[in-house]
């Protein structure tokens, strides 16, 4: 039987319940020099392509069914992870079914993000020590200054995915260590990879039975759209730790960045997820459209999701900073 998510997520300044205090560094398996060439060819093959959307798209211009096929697997990914891997797995916001539990699991892969026990362990340690020493990715890493700021936004974006130590899976997400289902698709991450490379010149090359439509897909739909996909999640990690509004109390500098808010399916509404990291709604002020939380509310509505954490105003009014 495997543990409760609420058994681990941190809710509090001493981090997931019944886990070995740790001070941020020990405990960690190592990451191999071939880990670290693989992640950076995953990183910089399709940064190379966003940087050549611009003479790509005026010399050949980009169609609708690129546009339809990126878009399509670009909100599919990106709810994969704000619904799947960080509002479900993580922070246990609600329950679902088993075919539910399995799609967000295989959908969240398809970002190309890394493993979804490895995604979740390293994010929960995120909310255990966050902005703190031991934090993987805070931008405050070293110090305030400007130099220091520039730096440590540099570090959470993206140079913590290089880090040599790694989040030990088993302190910080035994439950999905122990289920069967999500231990198996973290485990076939390289398979979901390709998946996710060889979905869109697929469709795009049967759509306009073309090959040209197949490399124009694979252009705009597999590169870009990953490209694209990965700096809007690390900006969360980076922007919305270093500047953004703070309507409600929280222990860290988390942030809401509004112009994230589309890109980010919702997650840009920080600053409420971390004085409330188990709620299923990040934008709760009006006006703040959160698509997540909209696609959490129609999978209960449809039976397939359960004991869902919306915010309560009660709850809410507790958390609003001063």
């Amino acid at each position: 039987m495997t543990l409760q998510i609420t058994d681990v997520v941190d809710n509090g300044p001493n981090g997931p319940a019944g886990a070995p205090q740790d001070d941020g560094t020990r405990g960690g398996q190592k990451q191999g020099v071939a880990q670290r060439v693989a992640l950076g060819l995953f990183i910089v093959v399709p940064f190379l392509a966003v940087l050549a959307t611009v003479p790509v798209a005026w010399g050949w211009g980009i169609g609708w069914h690129d546009v339809v096929i990126a878009v399509a697997m670009y909100f599919t990914a990106c709810h994969g992870i704000t619904v799947g891997f960080h509002r479900h797995f993580t922070h246990g916001s609600f329950k679902a079914n088993r075919v539910l539990k399995i799609a967000m699991a295989v959908a969240g892969s398809l970002a190309v993000e890394g493993p979804v026990v490895r995604w979740v362990a390293d994010h929960r340690k995120h909310h255990k020590f966050s902005d703190r020493e031991g934090d993987p990715h805070s931008p405050w890493r070293y110090g305030e200054s400007v130099p220091a700021l520039l730096r440590g936004l540099w570090w959470a974006h993206m140079g913590w995915l290089f880090d040599e130590e790694q989040t030990p899976q088993q302190q910080y997400a035994p439950d999905l260590v122990k289920d069967r289902d999500v231990h198996w698709i973290s485990r076939q991450f390289f398979l979901f990879t390709l998946i996710s490379l060889l979905l869109p010149p697929l469709v795009g090359g049967l759509w306009s039975w073309s090959w040209q439509g197949a490399l124009t897909a694979f252009f705009w739909g597999s590169l870009v759209r990953i490209a694209l996909l990965h700096h809007v999640t690390w900006s969360i990690n980076s922007i919305c730790h270093a500047v953004g509004s703070r309507p409600f109390r929280s222990r860290d500098r988390s942030g809401n960045v509004w112009w994230l808010a589309v890109l980010s399916c919702g997650e840009s509404w920080h600053n409420l997820h971390h004085a409330d990291p188990t709620s299923a709604r990040h934008g709760v002020l009006r006006g703040q459209v959160d698509s997540s939380a909209r696609l959490i509310r129609w999978f209960e509505r449809f039976g397939w999701a359960h004991d869902v954490r919306w915010p309560s105003p009660d709850r809410l009014a507790a958390r609003r900073a001063a």
